[in-house]
């Protein structure tokens, strides 16, 4: 008796979680239907809309518009209830503590530079759209030209890394590239990261925007695949832009001493310069990331010719070209200067 208990207690709980699961889709389906209409608006005239494709690619999207909407009825909006929000420290504990700790901390709140219905982890964002969060009280020129006080190529720089890779607690760095389109028709036009729909354009059939560089679909780019894409010239007007990126990401907003020094970067050979990613775009504004053969990065002749970190990239053939040369030059020096010295008798005599 008991143990048919047991069964029909475990039967009734296998029952139930199915239902609350239909449930919640239902509600969510339903806030959804109204907030999915880009036209809705509030009484106040407040833009209510909410994007279907990059909400349901948030961890929010799994616990349901109620876990942080607790006031919503099933008569809303009719009911004149304004929904409650919850604060992000209710699930964020650990994350508010650390911001909140940080220079950053009186300056902005968590949804001034996270929309809580399009956040993303950060492997799934862009560098560029790291940076685009920072640009919205930090203007990019002003900071080109304060950076460009105490450090070279202060643009390139911030092109090339996110801001949370110098002013935060950040670790585990890699490379992670992104495909980039040229803006004019123009050799030296400015490029800007390419979006799906671009992308989609340029696969053949119904195939994944990776199929532009993983073109044997194993989820894994080699290097062969890597000088494939660059000497393609249907590819002339494209080009893959290399971010520094922390796989780690932290909140503790700072200026570290060590990024002062060139060799946090650009030291030989470091870890982050043999692990590299590519980006790829994918609706809802999201990216999905392949990882890349290991080293791979560092072949700058037809690997990756768009990138190039001064210290730590390598190329063997440019190594050994530059080795020759250098004992050339000395090897003529050398010999024109024993000749002189051998034949210093005769030119004294003539």
């Amino acid at each position: 008796m008991t143990t048919l208990r047991s069964a029909t207690l475990v039967l009734s709980i296998l029952l139930v979680f199915p239902m609350v699961a239909l449930a919640a889709a239902a509600t969510e389906d339903g806030c959804i239907g109204c907030h999915g209409d880009k036209n809705i608006s509030g009484k106040s005239g407040s833009h209510l809309f909410i994007d279907p494709g990059q909400y349901k690619k948030t961890s929010h999207s799994i616990i349901g518009c109620t876990s942080c909407h607790e006031s919503v009825t099933s008569n809303h909006p009719n009911d004149g209830i304004r929904p409650s929000r919850a604060t992000c420290k209710e699930c964020h504990s650990p994350v508010h503590q650390e911001y909140a700790a940080s220079l950053h901390a009186n300056n902005a709140a968590c949804a001034d530079c996270h929309n809580p219905h399009a956040v993303k982890p950060p492997a799934m964002t862009s560098a560029r759209d790291m940076n685009a969060m920072c640009a919205k009280c930090h203007e990019t020129a002003k900071m080109v030209n304060v950076h460009a006080k105490w450090l070279p190529q202060a643009d390139l720089h911030i092109d090339a890394l996110p801001c949370i890779t110098c002013h935060t607690g950040s670790q585990n760095y890699v490379i992670t590239m992104y495909i980039e389109k040229r803006l004019g028709t123009k050799e030296h036009s400015d490029f800007k990261v390419a979006s799906f729909d671009e992308l989609t354009q340029l696969v053949p059939g119904d195939k994944d925007v990776k199929a532009l560089i993983d073109t044997n679909g194993d989820n894994f780019i080699s290097l062969a695949e890597l000088r494939s894409f660059n000497r393609n010239s249907k590819h002339d007007d494209m080009r893959l832009w290399g971010m520094m990126t922390p796989e780690k990401v932290t909140h503790s907003y700072q200026i570290l001493d060590n990024r002062w020094d060139c060799t946090f970067c650009h030291a030989s050979g470091p870890r982050a310069m043999q692990t590299s990613f590519v980006a790829f775009p994918e609706k809802g504004g999201t990216y999905t990331r392949v990882a890349v053969e290991k080293g791979a990065v560092l072949d700058v002749l037809y690997g990756t010719p768009d990138f190039y970190m001064m210290g730590s990239t390598r190329s063997t053939a440019l190594s050994i070209v530059g080795g020759l040369i250098v004992l050339g030059g000395m090897g003529f020096a050398g010999v024109h200067g024993t000749l002189r010295f051998l034949t210093r008798k005769n030119r004294k005599e003539h």
